[in-house]
């Protein structure tokens, strides 16, 4: 997710605060709670009994007595987490604030029971991308079946038919859903393999052609607009098995089309035989795949996705990204995916923006359905049907893919109404209050129970960096079930320290502090620069220490400037502080192990669609004349040490402010004849 200073770029609107009459923390919360109970129809009658007394009564001794007349009702006999003692003997700020945990975990249980009363239950529904979308029976004929409200009709067309709307229609069924059975021709199928096809929702007498939001490989048409094509490869056959994370995890951040020294878009079966031997031998046991899910515009980094289920075709085909993984795993490699259910691309053309012609659909068919800054849309996780299709898209990476987690993208948008810009985060309210969205925990919930269901080893990582209490622990205990968070206040840090402040005015017990601050015993994921920092308009690390010099300076038979020569010891410094105490995992993003010299920058208009910035040119790592092999030796010395001791999962280290040195006094320093502080 682009950012900007490292946090998630977002603009304020749709947060409500808390009522002014309603002043103790614990009233807030169960305002909240009804509130959102109300809009997700779980609410008894009672409980709008008891809310609507409350109203016309503001006495302060009524409002203590609704207070406790709502928690009594709404948590009479309802599921409450079975090992929340252990989260509230971990944290006992969390105590006032337990009606709201419980209640959070009784909307999730009720959540699952709606998903297990589905025929099949949530072994079937959350495998729907097996019914939904285009697919070939064993007979060779071509089943189509989508979820549509609201319109008079659906046509698959194409070259099959000579785009004949009227050829192949479907049939409307039950709850907005629409069927279709081309049968074979000849023993085999009507549509044929690379062949271009589109589905037509009809209304109103209009015919808008669309592509199917569970379409699983989708192509670039020279007129820009995504188009469905035909494949129908064999059966992929798998040749190493899955890889369970170990406690250590070292990730490497990668974009598969950047990773070549060449001006281009790497494919995946380049990217599998070039990179993964390469990943593998500095010493990381965990790939990171960004920019997967097919999205229409490169330039977004892959989180403005247009299609779900359709491996980016810019890279290659389904089959090649399966290659990838399945050598990733011969390296015994774990594989997680960047995935983006946060929000969605607005394409109207290409994406699942007005897929059935109305606001609606997948998405909130209000202002809630818009992200302001994102300029993209927002989907209701109340909605069953989108649960059904973001859910059974995540099983369908698992599954298909074989991929061993996912970093979960935008995770404080979804955690708030506000998404989270302009809220500073400092009371416990902020985290249970008005501003949190109902819907959108018990849905990240919701995912973690799923992929930890079916495969016990997932890794889930959160893009986060509010601060949501339990977010990282198990939902038995009223948590949201993820394993890490990405620990994004230490990217900050190091950028803030190096845009304005001299090296000797470094405050080492506030780096220690900023780089140990994180939940109890909720694991971080740490990281000096991620993809965010290097992206145009910020600059690497290597950058921001360096700078121009990097162009003259970098050859072993130039001078040892005092700039490269600092720079080169502050990143490795930098590096080894935030490895060993920031956090219980490690990530780098690919070309920063070794300083990666300037910036990332997409083809686009401003730049003449030039490809000189969207590569990662490791030759200048493998050259013996060039100082990059410093820093990527360091690198590689750094995962070694953590192979060995495995350090990231011993926890935090306990390091007091008389353990950190303080700055040594010279005396040609002028303060140190000034400053009784310095020294």
């Amino acid at each position: 997710m682009r950012k900007e200073g490292g946090r998630e770029q977002m603009t304020a609107g749709g947060g409500a605060s808390a009522s002014a009459t309603l002043p103790s923390a614990s009233s807030a919360c169960i305002v909240g709670s009804v509130r959102d109970l109300l809009s997700c129809h779980f609410l008894c009658i009672n409980v709008q009994q008891a809310w609507l007394s409350a109203l016309t009564d503001n006495r302060p001794s009524s409002r203590h007595s609704w207070s406790c007349q709502l928690t009594t009702v709404m948590m009479a006999s309802a599921p409450e987490p079975s090992q929340l003692k252990v989260l509230l003997d971990r944290d006992g700020y969390l105590n006032p604030y337990v009606p709201e945990i419980k209640r959070r975990y009784r909307v999730f249980r009720e959540n699952l029971e709606r998903l297990e009363s589905l025929p099949g239950g949530l072994e079937e529904t959350t495998l729907s991308y097996k019914k939904y979308g285009v697919h070939v029976l064993p007979d060779n004929s071509i089943h189509c079946l989508e979820w549509c409200p609201g319109v008079d009709g659906l046509a698959l067309v194409g070259d099959f038919n000579n785009w004949d709307a009227n050829a192949n229609t479907y049939e409307r069924l039950d709850h907005g859903q629409w069927s279709l059975v081309i049968p074979p021709v000849n023993g085999q199928t009507a549509i044929h393999e690379g062949s271009v096809f589109k589905i037509v929702v009809k209304k109103h007498g209009q015919n808008h052609f669309k592509l199917s939001p569970w379409a699983q490989y989708v192509e670039k048409a020279k007129t820009n607009i995504y188009e469905m094509v035909f494949h129908h490869p064999k059966e992929y056959q798998w040749k190493h098995g899955r890889v369970n994370p170990t406690d250590s995890l070292r990730i490497y951040e990668a974009h598969v089309g950047i990773s070549s020294p060449e001006g281009k878009v790497n494919t995946y079966r380049n990217f599998a035989d070039d990179v993964v031997p390469y990943i593998k031998d500095q010493g990381y046991n965990v790939i990171q795949l960004m920019a997967i899910m097919e999205h229409a515009y490169y330039g977004s980094f892959g989180y403005q996705v247009t299609s779900f289920f359709a491996p980016s075709s810019r890279f290659g085909k389904p089959e090649d990204l399966k290659y990838l993984i399945d050598k990733a795993h011969s390296e015994g490699i774990t594989v997680l995916l960047d995935v983006v259910l946060s929000h969605a691309s607005k394409n109207v053309e290409d994406g699942l923006n007005q897929w059935n012609l109305t606001d609606a659909g997948y998405f909130h068919g209000n202002g809630r359905g818009f992200h302001p800054q994102w300029d993209s849309r927002l989907f209701d996780y109340t909605n069953i049907e989108t649960q059904r299709f973001l859910l059974s898209n995540l099983r369908y990476w698992q599954e298909e893919y074989r991929f061993d987690g996912f970093r979960f993208d935008g995770v404080t948008s979804m955690l708030y109404h506000s998404h989270g810009l302009g809220d500073s985060f400092c009371s416990y309210d902020d985290y249970f209050g008005l501003n949190a969205d109902s819907d959108s925990i018990v849905f990240l919930a919701l995912s973690n129970y799923l992929i930890k269901k079916y495969y016990p080893g997932s890794v889930s990582i959160a893009e986060e960096f509010s601060g949501m209490p339990a977010l990282c622990r198990p939902i038995e205990e009223g948590g949201q079930g993820f394993d890490f968070r990405l620990a994004m206040s230490l990217p900050d840090m190091w950028i803030k320290i190096l845009k304005h402040q001299q090296d000797e005015d470094w405050k080492l017990e506030e780096i220690v502090h900023t780089l140990e601050n994180r939940r109890y015993q909720e694991k971080n994921v740490a990281y000096a620069e991620s993809h965010d920092q290097a992206l145009v308009g910020d600059k690497s690390l290597a950058f921001w220490l360096m700078d121009k010099e990097m162009y003259d300076f970098m050859a072993i038979n130039t001078p040892y400037t005092p700039i490269i020569e600092r720079g080169i010891a502050l990143h490795n410094i930098i590096r080894l502080l935030t490895y060993g105490l920031g956090g219980e995992a490690w990530l780098n993003f690919i070309g920063n192990e070794f300083g990666h010299p300037e910036w990332l920058d997409f083809p686009r208009e401003g730049n003449n669609q030039s490809y000189h910035y969207a590569r990662r040119q490791f030759n200048l790592y493998k050259n013996e004349n060039l100082r990059y092999k410093f820093m990527g030796l360091w690198d590689k010395a750094m995962n070694k040490l953590e192979q060995e001791y495995h350090f990231l999962s011993r926890g935090p280290i306990p390091i007091g402010t008389s353990d950190v040195p303080k700055p040594i006094r010279t005396s040609d320093d002028p303060r140190s004849e000034t400053d009784p502080n310095f020294g």
